[in-house]
């Protein structure tokens, strides 16, 4: 199943990386996806939740020399009083030319929109990695199910080339747009973060009730999935809220198409990204978790029958 329409074959993405041991079996490389349906409070990617093009800005790199002013075809950069200002109201074009005109390289648009070929191209680079190692690709985001026309064709490519294929989700679409993904995807990177729904919208947007509707739509449907669980102190760590994940999948712990459980411990890698693009972390005090704590979550899941490790980007 590819999808038909040139409009169709194009995916809008933020960034391409190679040699990701995290996100999947053996060596990967990646295509991050723009747009994303939850915006949860500690998002280390908040340039992927706008499906549109942003503007990321390094003050401290910026010598006020009013290029990007001069070259910006819509007044998103504008010199007040000798000083470069970046306004928000106005949704940046994409054409990059701010980027180009800046000498200092204080200025980075977010969101390109490539051919899945290209992104394939990217991908064949490194086909002997995936072979060797038994790697892949993956997608992420953002929000992989937001752009499902692009996934289906990307996804199929690769497939049709022999790598192998996964996807990281928040899980958050319809079901009918999951599934319609899930023929193309040989692993599932599935985000479970609360299992309470009241407090699933505070810290994420959303209640649960589609993401696990969803995940149980993939496990019974013998699509291979593995549950991935963002951990922050005071937030999701306790044990009933572990305890109730773990019930929760219970009746597909002897499943072989349940792959198990990786624990996502909180980091603050991205939180300078938020002022580059002109908005607040959301996120007041520390919410990391320690390896005794780590350890002892691990245990609790391990001792229900689940296999678990802990993944440090």
């Amino acid at each position: 199943m590819e999808p038909d329409g040139g409009a169709q074959r194009r995916a809008r993405v933020f960034n391409l990386q190679k040699y990701n041991m995290y996100d999947g079996p053996g060596v990967r490389s990646m295509a991050f996806f723009k747009g994303c349906p939850l915006r949860c409070r500690w998002c280390s990617n908040p340039e992927s939740q706008a499906h549109g093009f942003e503007v990321m800005f390094k003050a401290s790199a910026c010598v006020d020399c009013g290029r990007c002013a001069e070259a910006c075809p819509v007044g998103i950069h504008t010199m007040e009083g000798g000083t470069h200002r970046v306004g928000r109201s106005v949704p940046c074009t994409g054409c990059r030319r701010c980027e180009r005109a800046c000498p200092q390289r204080a200025l980075e648009i977010m969101g390109r929109d490539l051919a899945v070929e290209e992104v394939l191209d990217f991908f064949d680079q490194d086909a002997d990695f995936y072979r060797m190692s038994g790697g892949g690709v993956t997608l992420s985001g953002g929000e992989v199910l937001s752009q499902p026309e692009a996934a289906c064709a990307l996804l199929a490519g690769a497939q049709a080339r022999g790598y192998h294929t996964a996807i990281e989700t928040c899980g958050y679409a319809s079901t009918p747009t999951l599934l319609k993904v899930a023929a193309h995807v040989d692993l599932f990177l599935f985000d479970i973060k609360l299992m309470d729904p009241v407090k699933h919208r505070r810290w994420v947007g959303a209640d649960n009730e589609l993401i696990l509707t969803n995940v149980c739509a993939l496990l019974d449907g013998g699509f291979n999935v593995r549950v991935r669980m963002p951990l922050l102190k005071g937030v999701n760590d306790s044990e009933d809220e572990i305890r109730a994940i773990v019930a929760f999948f219970e009746p597909y712990r002897f499943q072989r198409n349940f792959d198990g459980v990786d624990l996502l411990p909180y980091h603050r890698l991205g939180v300078g990204k938020y002022a580059q693009l002109g908005r607040e972390y959301a996120m007041e005090g520390d919410f990391a978790l320690g390896d005794d704590e780590l350890d002892r979550i691990g245990r609790w899941i391990q001792d229900a029958g689940f296999s678990v490790s802990v993944v440090r980007h």
